[in-house]
């Protein structure tokens, strides 16, 4: 500790940091990087594998295709009804006309509008501007020996694209199709290539189902993470035992998944050594915070979870099963009902590029204000065999879908289902809790530090996911933090915790959602609760890499205790417990997080 009040942040990041990797996982995006690094990389967590001929057999020809839970629970009536209504609610609140009213004088605004029909138009933001460029799937064989002749100088020279190299069947051996793509070159792949997308996680979980196996999920998440580590990060797998990782889990995860993706972590990707820290514990690390309420906005999924004294309360564990990509959907659904979007093909769930687009333009554009808001943007169509083209149009009622947070009827319909339970016994139940087994002996450990002993087992403080609130149960944000608060049962704590609310993830840059937060929750509290002040703190971070961030300094700052687990232990032994101190000095690691932010 001494050491620590003498040292410089930026010393201890350079002698402990450099050497560690923190790997915080989620559904849409996983972001990896060297805790001494600024900020991870950021790369979408998908990946495309080739198909072979042989793999398509009695298809159509090659082409893009989705290895995901397609099972879409189309919307109802009555859903489309409950929709309709939501979106008037939230008209309301806003200020601005419902869902089926239609201004005489702004209706042909309304309309979608050729690109050379618009006069002054000014571009928001530059990136949903520009087209996509389909992903180059071809690379050159190392093995190939062009022959020295005039004909093939010829083709050579007349050919300029490797794409046409392989589509026109001209010298095949020389160019061939990439083994697997990830990452967002993986979601511009175009319709014709013969290549299957998947996404290892979704909607917080592993995305085992009929149709994707969990051994198949785990040799993905391998795949991408090697990718990073090798493309990204230039660690080789040969040097990775002098490294150690940072996994930093959201709550979600079951505990069976954590010790999947550990297993990935030591034995497939070779490192050293690896600690686990939760995503909740690790955000109010990550802003040199003791106790707050930590709510995750990410793409798939929402969670809450509260902090005490640098402990995480796992009863005050809340997930809703949405995120920014339904807000998306409800931006292109809004649109759709008022006949502004271009009369495109437009599948944001079996098309990649067009939720890319969706995700760009709400990100662009979407934000929580009072009154009309409409905005010029541009948008794209991706058609089998076609370029890309341009469209340009009126974007209506853009305040709205932010808002689904809080009225989630709004954006549950055209979503992918959560992941089955059991998981079809796939090889063996995910959920099947084999960590609390026997495990071969260590002699140095005593008995009490052994898993199935009597010691404090590292699992407990790792909150186990419970079942998805069912649709008529489901609650809007406000409602979920004030569930979660209310839960930890003292009026001392409940205070602190509506003052030090902390919104993390990618949804969390949203303009305008913090005073909504605000308002919002202060009305679900209770009206008998002696609690009249709600506060969202400004984070020190970027609200989508603070979790990641908070891990670095937890892995410098706690580097080399206990809590590691070691690369030869976990694969001789599984799971066991080195020490019971991991939370019990939390407070003493809470000291030093804080003076490491304020330094």
């Amino acid at each position: 500790m001494d050491y620590l009040k003498t040292v410089v942040p930026s010393q201890l990041l350079a002698e402990r940091g450099s050497n560690l990797v923190v790997i915080n996982p989620g559904s849409a995006n996983v972001r990896i990087g060297l805790a001494h690094q600024n900020a991870p990389f950021s790369i979408p967590h998908c990946i495309a594998r080739h198909i072979r001929s042989s793999d398509s057999e009695g298809s159509q020809g090659p082409q893009l295709t989705i290895k995901d839970q397609m099972l879409v629970c189309p919307a109802t009536p009555s859903q489309c009804a409950e929709r309709e209504k939501a979106y008037d609610a939230v008209a309301s609140l806003l200020k601005i006309p419902f869902l089926d009213e239609e201004n005489a004088n702004s209706s042909s605004h309304r309309k979608f509008m050729q690109v050379n029909h618009i006069d002054g138009y000014h571009p928001q933001n530059s990136k949903t501007d520009t087209p996509f460029s389909w992903t180059n799937v071809t690379e050159k064989n190392p093995s190939f020996t062009l022959p020295v002749d005039s004909e093939n100088k010829d083709a050579k020279e007349n050919v300029s694209d490797e794409r046409d190299l392989v589509e026109s069947g001209k010298r095949m051996s020389e160019y061939s199709y990439r083994e697997f793509i990830c990452g967002e070159e993986a979601l511009k792949i175009a319709p014709t290539d013969p290549y299957c997308l998947c996404r290892p996680i979704r909607r917080g979980h592993f995305n085992v189902s009929q149709y994707y196996s969990s051994q198949q999920v785990a040799e993905d998440l391998f795949t991408i993470w090697d990718w990073v580590l090798n493309e990204k990060l230039q660690i080789c797998s040969a040097s990775r035992s002098l490294y150690s990782a940072i996994l930093v889990v959201p709550e979600t995860f079951d505990s069976r998944e954590i010790k999947e993706m550990l297993t990935i972590v030591l034995r497939d990707l070779k490192f050293g050594s690896a600690v686990i820290h939760q995503e909740g514990l690790a955000a109010a690390f990550g802003n040199g915070l003791s106790t707050a309420c930590i709510v995750s906005l990410g793409a798939q999924v929402t969670s809450i979870i509260c902090i005490e004294d640098g402990v995480a309360l796992p009863t005050s564990c809340v997930t809703l099963p949405f995120g920014g990509e339904d807000i998306s959907r409800c931006l292109f659904w809004i649109q759709r009902h008022h006949q502004t979007w271009p009369a495109i093909n437009t599948d944001p769930l079996s098309k990649p590029a067009d939720m890319l687009m969706l995700e760009r333009l709400k990100e662009s554009y979407c934000r929580i204000v009072e009154g009309e808001l409409d905005s010029v943007a541009l948008v794209h169509s991706f058609e089998t065999g076609k370029p890309a083209e341009a469209h340009k149009l009126r974007l209506f009622a853009v305040n709205v879908p932010p808002m689904g947070l809080f009225c989630p009827s709004l954006l549950v319909p055209d979503e992918h289902p959560p992941p089955p339970r059991p998981w079809f016994h796939d090889y063996e139940d995910m959920l099947e809790d084999t960590l609390h087994s026997e495990f071969p002996r260590r002699s140095d450990l005593p008995d009490a530090f052994l898993l199935g002993g009597n010691g404090l087992n590292m699992w407990d403080s790792y909150p186990v996911a419970t079942s998805r609130l069912k649709r008529e149960d489901n609650l809007g944000l406000a409602e979920a933090i004030t569930s979660s608060i209310m839960s930890t049962g003292r009026i001392d704590l409940q205070r602190k915790l509506f003052c030090s609310l902390q919104l993390i993830g990618g949804v969390a840059l949203t303009e305008g959602i913090i005073g909504a937060v605000e308002e919002r929750v202060l009305h679900a509290i209770p009206s008998h609760e002696a609690i009249d002040t709600v506060e969202v703190l400004p984070s020190k971070t970027h609200p989508p890499f603070v979790p990641w961030k908070g891990g670095a300094i937890l892995g410098v700052l706690d580097f080399g205790r206990d809590a590691w687990i070691q690369r030869q232990d976990w694969i001789q032994n599984g799971i066991y417990l080195g020490s019971g101190r991991k939370y019990k000095d939390s407070f003493l690691l809470q000291a030093q997080t804080m003076w490491y932010m304020n330094c």
